[in-house]
């Protein structure tokens, strides 16, 4: 006589279920092979040797240290690394970088180009540097460069050869840290200088001696705020823009891979 079959089996573990297996365990180089994204490579290089040769020819414009100092050379520079990184990630069919390096990245080199082209090149700004100066060529096509041409790339970079949606509202403080270091950075370097030293100040809305201290950092404070607006700007843009590089299936994976 035989006993009968036990509903139940406590020693075999349980079996999850389908569905969270494709939702949790499954990594996306199983879906997606890796693909070398040459054409994006190619085109990081060109951009990363655009803002190298702006910041070369500044320097060669004027005093390594003083240039250095400037906000533009440095966003600049950190561009350039970060480019650098990303087209040799994208050569290896490597992982892209963080947004959080590559959005810090984009957002102060917009931020180069937009305090330049709205208070510092436009007549009408009280800050404006138009006339203040004479200006070679070499100075005009630096100034192009660092402040037109690679702002304009960045963003292009960014609508059109990364996947939307991957940028973090929480990071917006963090991108927060480098300004207000450059801030207190500035304010210091010009302690430092002899009073009435032509270009103590290296932004003239921060000049202490013409605005006093209430109005230059009240004008930091402003310019502060714009910053972050601008960075949930582009947070919330990375998440409503449409994706350039491919689309979902119904399976819900990418059916092309991420260009990085």
């Amino acid at each position: 006589m035989t006993a009968p079959i036990p509903r139940d089996l406590p020693d075999l573990p349980a079996i999850p279920r389908t569905h969270a297996l494709l939702l949790s365990s499954v990594p996306a180089s199983a879906v997606v092979p890796p693909v070398r994204r040459r054409l994006a490579a190619v085109l990081r290089l060109l951009l990363a040797g655009t803002a190298a040769a702006g910041v070369t020819l500044a320097f060669l414009l004027g005093s390594p240290l003083r240039v250095l100092s400037h906000f533009a050379i440095q966003s600049n520079i950190l561009l350039t690394l970060v480019m650098l990184l990303s087209a040799r990630r994208a050569w290896t069919a490597r992982r892209p970088l963080p947004s959080a390096v590559t959005g810090a990245a984009l957002l102060y080199v917009m931020i180069t180009g937009l305090v330049y082209h709205l208070l510092l090149a436009d007549a009408a700004v009280p800050f404006s540097l138009t006339g203040a100066t004479t200006l070679t060529g070499w100075h005009m096509m630096a100034g192009h460069l660092l402040h037109t041409a690679t702002p304009l790339a960045a963003v292009l970079d960014w609508l059109l050869l990364t996947a939307p949606g991957q940028m973090r509202l929480r990071r917006t403080a963090t991108w927060m840290l480098y300004p207000l270091a450059y801030l207190l950075f500035s304010l210091a370097r010009a302690q430092l200088i002899h009073a009435g030293t032509p270009g103590r100040y290296l932004y003239p809305f921060l000049d202490v001696e013409a605005h006093g201290y209430r109005h230059a950092l009240a004008n930091a404070l402003l310019l502060g705020l714009s910053f972050y607006a601008l960075a949930v700007f582009l947070v919330a843009l990375d998440h409503a823009r449409p994706n350039p590089i491919g689309h979902r299936g119904k399976t819900g994976f990418r059916l092309q891979p991420p260009v990085g």
